[in-house]
């Protein structure tokens, strides 16, 4: 039941209120509430989700502050779960929120009950929790959405919502292919840029010069966010 109806009069001129009681009804989980899943939080939230399990173990640093939704002066060194969740329920008091500070690694993926969810959300850095979040979604039919690499990226209209094994240019995607080809995955819907990596001299201006560390941009990594949120919608709508 939706408790503020007037809240999403917007969204129901264009899905109609079977729509918006769809969406209260579905539960979404989300791995990484970082640049990219952020965006997807909170897009899910204005929604009108009903319920959505946030996980990431960060806290918010002030290198965040130039494309992290949740990340202000205010919410410097604050668990980035623990700011989205207050942020959630800003927007939607009556929405459901769980927040787990922690990793998803495989060592505690069976405190995670995938089956309880419409739909699984991977926003995280690591290959290796990729991985075991697509592997542990797609063996129980769960649907699944991924987000390849939005760093070191400048044009968010290169953004595209595609299967993994017809991406091209992401070096991320590459690898993922790769590894998802090699546990019989055949396929895995993805979010990623056919933008190629802007590439910098280490240590050019002495900014990142580390050579690891990806640069940034606040509308890559939002877009994308908004980009994922928008194909969730739309496959729990049907």
């Amino acid at each position: 039941m939706i408790m503020n109806r007037e809240q999403y009069t917007r969204t129901a001129a264009l899905i109609g209120w079977a729509g918006i009681e769809k969406l209260a009804e579905a539960k979404v989980l989300v791995f990484g509430v970082g640049g990219v899943g952020g965006y997807v939080v909170e897009a899910l939230g204005r929604a009108g989700v009903g319920c959505i399990d946030i996980v990431d173990k960060d806290t918010v640093d002030i290198s965040n502050i130039n494309r992290q939704i949740i990340a202000t002066h205010d919410t410097l060194e604050r668990p980035k779960v623990e700011v989205m969740k207050e942020r959630l329920l800003s927007i939607n008091p009556d929405i459901k929120v769980e927040a787990y500070e922690t990793f998803y690694l495989p060592e505690n993926a069976e405190q995670f009950d995938f089956s309880s969810y419409d739909y699984i959300v991977d926003a995280v850095d690591t290959v290796t929790a990729k991985l075991e979040i697509i592997t542990r979604a797609k063996s129980l039919g769960v649907p699944v959405i991924s987000a390849m690499g939005a760093g070191n990226k400048m044009d968010p209209g290169r953004l595209r919502i595609a299967d993994i094994y017809i991406t091209s240019v992401c070096p991320l995607a590459k690898v993922m292919r790769k590894e998802l080809r090699d546990r019989g995955i055949d396929s895995l819907k993805v979010v990623y840029s056919d933008e190629p990596p802007i590439k910098r001299k280490k240590g050019e201006d002495n900014v990142l010069g580390d050579g690891r560390t990806p640069g940034s941009t606040p509308f890559v990594p939002a877009a994308a966010g908004l980009l994922m949120a928008a194909e969730i919608v739309k496959d729990i709508l049907g």
